[in-house]
């Protein structure tokens, strides 16, 4: 059996994490409503991979950055999405943190 891909582990964590069936992500990203169930699970099992254009608009209903999706360390997996849910002084005053 092979192993998923960082994009197939990714979405299907964040669906969970939003708490969406995987036909209401779709549906809510412009996918036909009779075929959005079926398009993410092939897209969670890495059947198939979203383009970049379908990825970006699964990732603004998710309310997670782009860059999320394709991040194989978890640790900074995590962080990516901390950091893109802060507002920009929270983000400036992380960053000062880190240096």
């Amino acid at each position: 059996m092979r192993e998923l891909s960082v994009v197939a582990r990714r979405l299907k964590e964040a669906r969970m994490q939003a708490g969406l069936s995987q036909g209401q992500l779709g549906v809510e990203a412009g996918m036909d409503k009779f075929s959005a169930s079926a398009r993410i699970s092939q897209y969670e099992h890495g059947k198939h991979m979203p383009d970049l254009q379908t990825l970006t608009r699964l990732a603004g209903v998710l309310r997670m950055p782009v860059p999320f999706f394709y991040c194989e360390d978890p640790d900074l997996a995590e962080l990516i999405a901390k950091f893109s849910a802060l507002g920009k002084a929270q983000r400036k005053k992380a960053l000062r943190l880190l240096d």
